[in-house]
C-alpha cells in the first residue's frame, strides 16, 4: 500500500509551470500573428501562476517537513538538475505578467535572474569538481544552461538600464553550457545504453537550446537572420525524431512526461515568430500546426497529472 505524502513530491513538476507559461506565450504571439484571441493566452497564463503557488507552497511544505529528502534531491547528480525549472518557471511568469503590470514584471524578472545565476553557479561547480558518472549526462543536463538562455529570453526587451549587460552575460553562459552539455549528451546517448523508459520523455529538452537560443538571439537582435533560421530548423529536426521515439502508447504515465512541455512550447514560440519574419503560407500552417501540438499536449498533461493526483499516485511512495 503506497503512502501519500508531500516528501513524495519531484521537483520536476515544476515543469508544468513552465509548459503552461510557455502555452500562454505561444498563444500571446499567436494572437498578433493569426488575430486569434487572447483569451486562451490569459486563461493559460493565470492556470500558470496558480499552479506555481500550489507547487510553491507544498514544496515549502517538504523543505520544512523532510529537509533530508529535499536535499538528496538537490545532490542528486540527475534529479537535481530539474531544480531549474523553479528559475525557469519564475522567468517566463514575468513575462506572463508582463501583461498586466510592467513593474511586476521586472521584479519577479529579477527574482527569477538571481535564482538562475545562483543555480547555475551550484550545478556547474559541482560538475568541475570532478568524477562524474558519464551515465548521468542525461537531457536534464540542460535545463541550467537552458535556465540562463531564458534570462535572455524573458528579459531582452525590458528597460532596466543594466538589463541589457545582464542579458548579454546569460545569453553567453547559456549558449556556451548548451554547446558543451549538448554534445556531452549526445555522446553518452550514441556511444552508452540507452535511457530507462521513465526518462525517454526527458529527451525533448534536447531541442531546447536551439529553440530557446533562437528565441533569445531573436529578441537580442531585434530581427530574424539567418542564423536564427539554422537554429530554428535543427530543433525542428530534432523535434521530428525525438517525436517518434517518446509519443508511444507503451510508455507509462508519470510528472516526469512534463520534460516534454516546455521544449514544445519553445518550438512553438519560435515557428510562430518565423513564420511572421518570413511571411510564407506554410510556415504558417507549420506554426498553426505545432501549436495545435502544444495545446493538446498541454492538456492531456494537465488532466493526467490531476488524475494521478486524485488517485494517490502523484504523491504515492
Amino acid at each position: 500500500m503506497s503512502t501519500t505524502s508531500v516528501k513524495n513530491l519531484p521537483v520536476s513538476l515544476f515543469g508544468a509551470v513552465m509548459g503552461l507559461a510557455g502555452l500562454s506565450l505561444a498563444w500571446r504571439v499567436a494572437s498578433g500573428v493569426f488575430g486569434s484571441t487572447a483569451m486562451i493566452a490569459d486563461l493559460a497564463g493565470i492556470l500558470a501562476i496558480l499552479v506555481f503557488i500550489a507547487l510553491t507552497l507544498a514544496y515549502i511544505a517538504k523543505c520544512a517537513r523532510y529537509p533530508s529528502a529535499v536535499k538528496a534531491e538537490f545532490n542528486h547528480p540527475v534529479a537535481g538538475n530539474f531544480f531549474g525549472t523553479i528559475s525557469i518557471g519564475v522567468l517566463l511568469l514575468s513575462t506572463v505578467l508582463g501583461s498586466y503590470s510592467s513593474l511586476l514584471q521586472e521584479w519577479v524578472w529579477t527574482a527569477g535572474v538571481i535564482s538562475t545565476i545562483v543555480l547555475g553557479y551550484v550545478v556547474i561547480a559541482r560538475l568541475l569538481a570532478g568524477n562524474v558518472d558519464a551515465h548521468n549526462a542525461v537531457p536534464a543536463t540542460l535545463i541550467p544552461g537552458v535556465a540562463t538562455l531564458d534570462i535572455t529570453v524573458a528579459g531582452a526587451n525590458l528597460p532596466m538600464a543594466w538589463a541589457h549587460e545582464v542579458n548579454l552575460f546569460a545569453a553567453g553562459v547559456g549558449t556556451v553550457l548548451a554547446l558543451v552539455f549538448f554534445t556531452m549528451i549526445f555522446s553518452r546517448l550514441v556511444h552508452k545504453e540507452t535511457l530507462a523508459p521513465g526518462m525517454l520523455p526527458s529527451m525533448m529538452i534536447l531541442i531546447a537550446p536551439f529553440e530557446v537560443g533562437f528565441l533569445a538571439y531573436v529578441n537580442l537582435m531585434q530581427r530574424v537572420d539567418v542564423f536564427a533560421a539554422l537554429l530554428f530548423y535543427f530543433g525542428l529536426f530534432l523535434f521530428v525524431i525525438l517525436a517518434v521515439k517518446i509519443f508511444r502508447p507503451s510508455l507509462r504515465f508519470s510528472a516526469g512526461w512534463w520534460a516534454i512541455s516546455f521544449p514544445m512550447a519553445a518550438l512553438s514560440n519560435a515557428a510562430l515568430k518565423y513564420a511572421a519574419a518570413q511571411n510564407l503560407p506554410g510556415l504558417y500552417y507549420l506554426a498553426g500546426a505545432i501549436l495545435l501540438i502544444l495545446s493538446v499536449a498541454i492538456v492531456v498533461l494537465f488532466v493526467r497529472t490531476l488524475h494521478t493526483l486524485v488517485n494517490g499516485k502523484l504523491l504515492g511512495a
